[in-house]
């Protein structure tokens, strides 16, 4: 058997032209050369054992590179080849970035047999092996491969061993990286991997003509091209044992001699646990139906599609799934012409065999990729049937790629590989019509770049789509009614959105700690409450007994002898003399403090009695008690000790806020009034502190009050301009608006620049219909951001100017609330700055340079939709929702809505939900919420807001969902500390202790509170770490004392190691704080009857 010189590695699934490569266009690049070393073949031998001289030919992408010159095998197998030979990689073609990521190159091992008499030299191929180049587009110059060598069957010779391997020792070189330093940073690589469909229809059987089964992918490239992945030549298989795990993936390639070599080295599909899969089918019922379908007939592809996506691309991507969330993947099975057909059939004919049958799609949700972290999508899609407008509804894409691409696939019937026929890897080559596609066709037939007759894909003319468009018939329902699923993966080399790199904490808690003073030992408790009763009692007999002393000596008459007349006239002097000198009073006092402590301590009676008959019942039974301890105690000798003096604890200012909020959050407004009165309790002439407590009462709408805070502050300094702003805002609030007035004339002759001054100016006089003031305001206001804006551009456009292309930060997208910085339309540079939530916290009004002065990190390929334009109305929103200002927000957001040109932003909706939030009026903040969600997909304020909806909807599945996203971007929302608050609460009521423990340090990290050392504590008491638990309590106690849920986890560790008095002490203020969580308080009950002791009533 003779190998012609155009023997190939076969054809390709999707041949599209080398032009439609899916990076964006970019100017002409010189092409590079890749350079092919083929150095030895090993254990040819163990192939074929008679093998004696061979030949090693390399071919990439449809075209013969070369062969080697006979080489002898030595007697071990080897043949030392030497071969070099190259080709060129150009963005233009024919060998694109495209092809360089999804095409192999093929080595085909040839027997060059002996010549007999007067007969030419024959070849028969031996073996074919394939190198993978996707190296050469990871950085490298450079690599060394063994490639396994796999048999050729059939062959007429028996000791040919099909599952025999050999290997070929091969070389790839370039002299320069293929991609830049940026294409590497910013560009990605997305291998979809079309596994099988099952399930199928009945109608699909193996007898009659051959059907070729097909699905498709569009996959959208740089600007509005979109660049189809097709899968072709699935494979119909009958019921039987299911596919094997784990298999081997394949390259998308066909008519390869050996088919080992079509299998992708080191890639396989894995399968896994339907639950964890991302497609439909997946619940629980779910399981039998795809046990049964997997080992029913279904159509195998087992065929992996990469794709190099330029930075351009990646953003294109990102914007795409951001608009749509699912992609269609459409089906179809089509007839397949024999080779003579496909030549002598008439138009009309060829038409007939390119109908397109059985046509259906599955919808891929694809904003999975959009999480943070996530890069790969596995699962099974439902199909269904082709519907034009269904399909436009679901996924916005107008034409289906097979009725687009039907008239250019040639499907010819592809037999079996013999060595007589050319089989290279089908290239298209663009035309005007058909015509002149089948005249330059035959005129290239016996050029060096040989063209096979496989199918091949070809962009048309639209005249000839639209004269040759055949709707898909309805036999596309039977996909339907028979149940049939795609299983497919669709994987990235990097996430879209990049999560957040988190150090493992794998500190223990006690070094988490800051180190603080110890308390020195002290006991208390019912116990101790009793020994100080009998102390004070000895105490005062000894006093007693001193006065006795005095006033009638030591010595005892007649040996201690007294008669009774005598013993009653002293106890009536030292009675007398006791009332007199005022002790007796001072005994009684002195003794009152220890008997109230046995009182609360042995009897917890800390409230008063309900009737008279429970007050006098219980004086009788205390009485009677205390009378017997008194008994005792006069026999006893104790000695009071002296108590250590406690350290004082001193919060800072920063923790004092932070935990003003935190009871804000939770709505515990008389705990967050305690904290904002001892912050102004440690510096009283701080207008910050002034300012944020008239915040507080603002939320509370509590105008008033908030007034006597905000003119407290301007008092302070009458200069202050948020100060002056503030007494405007609350004067409104109450009507006095011609001190209003004066507040914001104040304010903007005193501060000239400030944007927000004229803003709320403006907003004013609208208020009292005063037009023209208020049109000056604005325009004053616009003038100034204008500037502003300018003089923050410099700094951009100089980093620019240096480094290239400028980017917009992935900050300016995502920010609940523009500021200053953002593209204006004079082409200004628009920044948002970092927001406080609002909706959870009063955050203290900062000075507006600060938010100025705030430069943006640095940038990130984002999703690249349209950014939002900032305004002197949403700058002026973000200074009023920090003091919850909700009546100006309203008026200002009104404004930001009649002033956009492309519609509401992302930031707009996100405040108007958050004031929807602060009225607790769900179904508008979730609608809002919607709206932001669609124009920003990966705004972690956006996700961490929605967790904040659900959450208070008790919806705690969909709560913790959200806060799972949002911890995982890369940059913070504005109220992180909430978020890991509520996640770790939501994974304590889940039993998920580990996942709760490592968010709650998170939130200890960030900003630790009693709450967050709380949470630490209830996890590792849960997961049964004492040691950590009582160290996280122990701090938290000292951040808040009056936490009544710490004493009770303190109350359960102390019953738990024994410690009797300290379980008392702890379950004493436990009960005294008024712990409300009534499964806890069973809990400490349960555990005080199982140990025996912590109660001291029992």
């Amino acid at each position: 058997m003779e190998v012609p010189a155009g023997l190939s590695a076969g054809k390709e699934s999707s041949a599209l032209p080398a032009a439609a490569a899916l990076p964006s266009e970019s100017q002409p690049t010189p092409a590079k050369p890749v350079q092919i070393t083929v150095q030895a073949a090993q254990d040819l031998k163990s192939i074929k054992s008679d093998v004696s001289v061979t030949l090693v030919r390399v071919e990439y992408n449809g075209a013969i590179l070369g062969d080697s010159s006979k080489t002898d095998v030595l007697p071990n197998g080897t043949a030392n080849y030497n071969f070099m030979t190259s080709f060129e990689c150009s963005p233009d073609g024919p060998n694109s970035l495209d092809d360089i990521v999804h095409k192999p190159v093929l080595l085909t091992v040839i027997e060059v047999l002996q010549k007999e008499k007067k007969q030419k030299e024959k070849t028969v191929p031996l073996g074919q092996a394939v190198v993978d180049l996707l190296p050469l587009l990871q950085g490298q110059c450079s690599f060394k491969v063994s490639a396994p060598l796999y048999a050729v069957p059939p062959s007429p010779l028996e000791s040919l061993h099909p599952e025999a391997k050999g290997g070929l020792e091969v070389t790839v070189c370039i002299k320069e990286p293929l991609l830049s330093a940026a294409q590497l940073s910013n560009g990605n690589l997305l291998r979809v991997t079309l596994e099988a469909a099952y399930s199928v229809p009945e109608a699909f059987t193996p007898t009659g003509p051959p059907q070729n089964y097909m699905a498709c992918l569009q996959v959208p490239a740089a600007g509005e091209k979109e660049f189809p992945l097709l899968f072709k030549n699935g494979i119909l298989k009958l019921a039987g044992e299911k596919e094997p795990l784990p298999r081997p993936k394949k390259w998308p390639l066909a008519n390869v001699m050996a088919p080992g070599a079509l299998s992708i080295p080191n890639s396989f599909i894995v399968g896994g646990p339907y639950e964890d899969e991302d497609g439909e089918l997946n619940k629980r019922e779910d399981r039998e139906f795809r046990i049964q379908a997997e080992s029913m007939k279904r159509i195998v592809w087992d065929m992996e599609r990469r794709c190099y996506l330029d930075p351009d691309a990646v953003v294109i991507l990102q914007k795409r799934i951001a608009e749509c969330q699912y992609w269609p993947v459409e089906v179809c099975r089509m007839n397949v012409a024999s080779p003579s057909k496909g030549k002598t059939s008439k138009a009309d004919k060829g038409d007939e065999d390119k109908q397109i049958f059985f046509h259906g799609v599955a919808y891929v949700n694809m904003v999975p990729l959009l999480c943070p972290g996530v890069k790969q999508i596995r699962g099974a899609f439902r199909v269904f049937t082709y519907q034009d407008s269904e399909v436009f509804e679901k996924t916005k894409c107008q034409h289906s790629v097979f009725r687009d691409l039907r008239t250019q696939l040639s499907l010819t019937k592809e037999g079996p590989w013999t060595p007589g026929i050319s089989t290279p890897f089908s290239r298209a080559v663009p035309s005007k019509t058909q015509k002149e596609d089948k005249e330059k066709s035959t005129k290239d037939k016996d050029s060096n770049r040989r063209m096979s007759n496989a199918p091949k894909i070809q962009l048309s003319d639209t005249s000839l789509e639209a004269e040759n468009v055949t709707y898909p018939s309805l036999d596309g329902q039977q996909y339907a009614e028979a149940g049939t699923f795609l299983v497919m993966e669709i994987k990235l080399d990097k996430a879209l959105v990049p999560k957040r790199l988190r150090e493992e904490l794998t500190k223990r808690v006690k070094q988490m700690i800051p180190p603080r003073p110890p308390l020195p030992p002290r006991t208390a408790g019912a116990k101790k409450a009793v020994e100080d009763y009998h102390n004070h009692v000895t105490s005062i007999a000894l006093a007693i007994l001193s006065e006795y002393h005095e006033l009638f000596g030591k010595q005892l008459p007649d040996r201690g002898a007294i008669d009774h007349q005598t013993l009653e006239e002293q106890k009536r002097q030292l009675n007398f003399e006791l009332d007199n000198s005022g002790k007796y009073f001072a005994f009684k006092e002195q003794l009152k403090y220890a008997v109230v402590k046995i009182v609360r301590e042995k009897y917890l009676k800390t409230t008063a009695f309900e009737t008279q008959e429970q007050f006098q019942a219980f004086l009788s039974e205390l009485y009677v008690y205390l009378i017997d301890q008194m008994h005792i105690a006069l026999n006893q000798l104790l000695f009071e000790e002296a108590a250590s003096p406690v350290p004082l604890s001193r919060m800072t200012e920063e923790q004092l806020w932070l935990f003003a909020r935190e009871a804000e959050v939770n709505k515990d407004y008389k705990l967050a009034s305690v904290y904002h009165q001892q912050r102004l309790g440690q510096d009283q002439r701080n207008i910050q502190y002034w300012l944020d407590y008239g915040a507080f009462y603002l939320l509370l709408e509590e105008t008033t009050k908030a007034q006597e805070c905000f003119r407290q502050a301007l008092s302070l300094d009458p200069h202050h301009i948020q100060s002056l702003l503030l007494c405007g805002i609350v004067a409104v609030a109450l009507q006095h608006y011609e001190e209003a007035e004066i507040f914001f004339e104040n304010a903007c002759c005193l501060e000239p620049s400030s944007v927000v001054a004229w803003t709320l100016s403006g907003l004013f006089y609208e208020l009292q219909n005063n037009n023209i003031q208020a049109e000056m305001a604005f325009r004053e206001a616009k003038k100034l951001l204008q500037a502003q804006l300018a003089k923050e551009r410099s700094i951009p456009e100089a980093a620019a100017g240096e480094g290239g292309e400028k980017q917009i930060s992935a900050a300016c997208a995502r920010s609940p609330s523009p500021d200053p910085g953002e593209s204006l339309p004079d082409g200004s540079l628009e920044r948002v700055p970092e927001a406080v939530e609002p909706a959870l916290a009063c955050a203290a009004p900062k000075e507006e340079a600060t938010a100025l002065e705030a430069a943006p990190k640095a940038p990130s390929p984002v999703s690249g939709l349209s950014q939002p334009p900032c305004t002197i109305f949403m700058k002026t929103v973000e200074f009023l929702m920090k003091v919850n200002a909700v009546q100006f927000v309203h008026m200002a957001l009104a404004h930001e809505l009649l002033s956009l040109q492309g519609g509401p932003s992302c930031a707009y909706y996100l405040v108007l939900a958050q004031t929807y939030l602060l009225k607790e009026d769900f179904s508008k903040c979730e609608e809002c919420l919607c709206e932001a969600v669609r124009i920003d997909y990966m705004n972690p304020n956006v996700w961490a807001q929605k967790g904040h909806l659900c959450y208070l909807k008790r919806d705690f599945g969909e709560a913790k969902e959200c806060y799972e996203r949002t911890i995982g971007f890369v940059e913070d929302a504005a109220d992180i500390h909430f978020v890991y608050l509520r996640l770790g609460s939501i994974y304590l009521e889940e039993k998920e202790y580990g996942r709760a423990k490592q968010t709650y340090l998170l939130a200890c990290e960030n900003s630790a509170s009693c709450l967050t050392w709380l949470g630490v504590g209830i996890a590792c008491y849960r997961l049964e770490d004492m040691v950590e638990a009582e160290d996280a309590l122990s701090e938290a106690n000292a951040l808040n004392n009056t936490n009544a849920e710490v004493w009770g986890y303190l109350a359960l560790i102390c019953l738990q190691g024994g410690r009797r008095l300290e379980a008392e002490q702890c379950y004493k203020y436990t009960v005294k704080l008024g712990l409300r969580n009534d499964a806890l308080l069973r809990e400490i009950r349960a555990a005080q009857q199982r140990h025996g002791f912590g109660n001291p009533a029992l």
